[in-house]
């Protein structure tokens, strides 16, 4: 599979020496605010958003091969703010906050004012969205990939990575903690990656196919994990959707060992570290304790994942060929 030269480096920048995915989710909004504070999440204001994204951003990202994080508080602060080194990939998110509702299921908008132009020229590595997706139902999911669409031709046009995260969720009567939607969970994200992977994106930021409440047979999940990696057409990496963190861990071996090429974990690495109220307690647990679980993860990842070139059939040494005078048509 032919990559561009921009979609290439961008690639380069948001993973390891390897070409293994180690990235840190700190795009959250409205949920963080909750993660501060779930009695008035509505008066945690601007300035302490900001601060915690410096916070969680200035211990993580060292160990990271990127960082994924919001234009609302994230991006341009942890850049201005110095906590974002030069060395770690940068991906910013496209998305609105939350979703609008419907009778046919929940339907992504893009954040006005934001575009695939501003985050290429402020220095970004790749571009994320967010959509909520069921690909049983037609109408709303012709929606979302319309969206996709939109977004994947920009990215196009600016030669940047296009990371697509599709999140399942229950409809109707549907109780997303019984075991009866637990056993639809594996069809509605194998068939997620099938649908939106076809569409011209780079990497496929999946569920773990399952619920580890109610499977927990490692070689049923290892074959669910391998129906994942055969359903996407492109790399992938496994995301924590709040797990604790003993839950990502297996999931994040498991999946790197089916054919993930790493993970973008955001709350299970780092959530209960803003239940400590003392700043000075709480940036110690995030330099010791929450370093410490990015670093096992980067481990397992580095033993087990496959890099994202090889997942397309192309080697570390030759992953595009150019001709002598390339520029000209780039």
């Amino acid at each position: 599979m032919a990559v561009s030269i921009g979609k290439i480096r961008g690639l380069q920048q948001i993973t390891t020496h390897d070409g293994i995915f180690v990235i840190c989710a700190l795009d959250h909004r409205d949920s963080l605010k909750q993660m501060i504070t779930q009695e008035e999440p509505e008066n945690v204001g601007y300035s302490e958003l900001v601060d915690k994204k410096l916070e969680l951003c200035a211990a993580l990202a060292p160990h990271a091969s990127a960082i994924l994080l919001d234009p609302n508080y994230g991006a341009a602060q942890c850049i201005a703010g110095g906590a974002l080194p030069g060395h770690t990939g940068l991906l910013i998110s496209m998305e609105a906050t939350g979703y609008e509702s419907s009778p046919q299921g929940r339907i992504t908008s893009l954040l006005k004012g934001w575009s695939v132009e501003k985050i290429k020229r402020m220095g970004g590595s790749a571009v994320k969205i967010l959509v909520y997706y069921r690909p049983d139902l037609a109408n709303v999911t012709r929606k979302q990939l319309n969206t996709i669409g939109t977004v994947a031709k920009e990215c196009l046009k600016h030669d940047i990575p296009f990371i697509v995260e599709p999140i399942t969720y229950a409809t109707g009567k549907e109780n997303p903690d019984s075991p009866e939607y637990a056993d639809h969970k594996p069809c509605l994200v194998i068939k997620s990656a099938r649908q939106i992977t076809a569409l011209p994106i780079d990497v496929l930021k999946a569920e773990f196919p399952a619920n580890l409440k109610y499977e927990t047979d490692e070689a049923k999940l290892l074959a669910l994990c391998k129906q994942l990696d055969e359903a996407s057409s492109v790399p992938w990496v496994v995301l924590s959707t709040g797990v604790d963190y003993e839950t990502f861990r297996k999931q994040v071996k498991i999946a790197c060992q089916a054919g993930a090429s790493g993970f973008m974990g955001g709350r299970a690495i780092w959530q209960d570290a803003l239940q400590i109220k003392d700043k000075g307690k709480r940036v110690k647990f995030l330099s010791t304790t929450v370093v410490d679980r990015l670093k096992e993860l980067a481990d397992i990842a580095t033993k087990h994942a496959v890099p994202w070139y090889r997942k397309l059939g192309i080697k570390a040494n030759e992953l595009s060929a150019f001709s002598e005078n390339w520029y000209r048509t780039y």
